[in-house]
């Protein structure tokens, strides 16, 4: 398993999969069981309250019917139409941003509650714990959010990730920045700021990798303990070196404290990227986005014209929980619909058939509720049809800017950040 910590590799002792029989799952007739893995508690648990609502929401979506939703498979009908129209039942727990505890409230979901199926876990060093019991025990377990490359080169068999991940990312900024370089733009070095946990560490590997195939100079790239009280050694550090961007791979409460820490210290970057995560959480929004201005973010969703999919969508999470949809509940929720779609088409609970049933998705741009190129897992379990798209913070809502065929706002530079 390569990009592992040695923390990360000591919480693995179900890491390696083995023939576990599976035992009796939903009882015919009733809800068909799906566990979640979250952050509701911790450091992020403001991201994780909002996956949670998304994922509450797409269960509407599947059990009630929603004609207005003709497109998105099972959104017109009630219920799994080919397990006689049962519906589906989300149980939560609480990974609290543990790896440790990742592991074993999945080894609960799977032996005691007894789901079909896994949907998870936001932080990649929780994916990464709570998808290796998901493997010892056969049962498919399907990533929304989380964007480790390492997640996928673990040679799993249960595992498949909806989302765009690391490198697809990377070789976003890189195109994007190559065009503002080759427009005119001064990019003569980059910074990266990455947290020291899987997800921080692999998209960060594959973030300079793509940098550097694009020909661009890393000045740096600081690394620092995720959840830190502290980081003004770390922008004294951008600030004597002075980098052209600087791109962060940062959860929500160490993106406000930089960008707070920035303000404080007087530092602006000319370009400032934030890698989704903490920058797409709507509490960096409130707590900080009057000192943003201009952050640069990427996301899959966009809410789009009235009568489309994302628009709908979101109308009725908008309706039901109050705000909108952000990039990774968006994300969260296409997971779980990908899962449900999947579950229908294998009109079974026997996790074997529903992992054929995912192998098998083919999913097309209308049929989804995000913009993504399509659904179609490869070999590894990696959505090879996933896409990204980059936004930037103007006034308090992000705006699409890059690629131009899918901009609704003009690019706006340099970093004005609280001025």
């Amino acid at each position: 398993m390569p990009n592992l910590s040695r923390r990360a590799a000591m919480l693995l002792p179900l890491a390696i999969p083995v023939a576990v029989p599976t035992v009796a799952r939903a009882a015919e007739g009733g809800p068909v069981l799906i566990g979640a893995t979250y952050p509701l508690s911790g450091a992020v648990a403001s991201a994780g309250d909002e996956m949670k609502a998304a994922i509450e929401v797409g269960e509407d979506i599947i059990n009630n019917p929603h004609p207005e939703l003709k497109n998105l498979p099972l959104g017109p009908t009630a219920g799994l139409p080919n397990l006689g129209g049962r519906k589906v039942k989300t149980i939560f727990a609480d990974h609290q941003g543990n790896p440790a505890m990742a592991q074993s409230e999945t080894l609960r979901l799977i032996t005691q509650d007894r789901v079909v199926a896994m949907v998870g876990a936001y932080q990649s060093n929780c994916t990464l714990t709570s998808s290796a019991v998901a493997e010892r025990y056969g049962i498919p377990f399907v990533a929304g959010e989380s964007t480790a490359p390492s997640l996928t080169e673990r040679g799993y068999k249960w595992f498949f990730r909806v989302t765009p991940y690391g490198s697809i990312f990377g070789m976003a900024y890189a195109d994007f920045l190559a065009g503002l370089r080759s427009g005119g733009q001064k990019i003569n070095g980059v910074t990266l700021v990455n947290e020291n946990t899987e997800y921080g560490s692999s998209t960060g590997d594959a973030i300079i990798a793509a940098l550097k195939a694009q020909n661009f100079k890393l000045l740096s790239r600081i690394t620092y303990n995720a959840n830190s009280p502290d980081v003004s050694a770390q922008v004294l550090q951008m600030k004597q070196q002075q980098p052209d961007v600087v791109i962060f791979v940062s959860y929500t409460s160490d993106s406000i404290l930089y960008i707070k820490t920035m303000h404080n210290l007087n530092y602006k970057p000319p370009i400032l990227i934030g890698d989704d995560s903490g920058f797409s959480d709507p509490d960096f929004v409130n707590a900080v986005g009057h000192l943003a201005q201009g952050a640069l973010n990427r996301s899959s969703f966009d809410i789009g014209k009235p009568g489309g999919n994302s628009y709908l969508v979101n109308q009725l999470f908008k309706r039901q929980v109050g705000r909108n949809l952000d990039d990774t509940s968006a994300r969260s929720m296409q997971s779980f619909l990908v899962l449900c779609d999947a579950i229908n088409r294998a009109g079974s609970v026997e996790p074997s058939k529903i992992r054929a049933a995912l192998k098998a998705t083919d999913l097309r741009p209308a049929q989804l509720m995000i913009g993504y190129d399509g659904v179609k897992f490869n070999a590894k379990g990696q959505n090879e049809l996933a896409s990204t798209l980059l936004v930037q913070l103007q006034g308090a809502q992000y705006v699409a800017i890059w690629p131009a065929r899918a901009a609704t706002a003009k690019l706006e530079l340099p970093f004005r950040g609280w001025t």
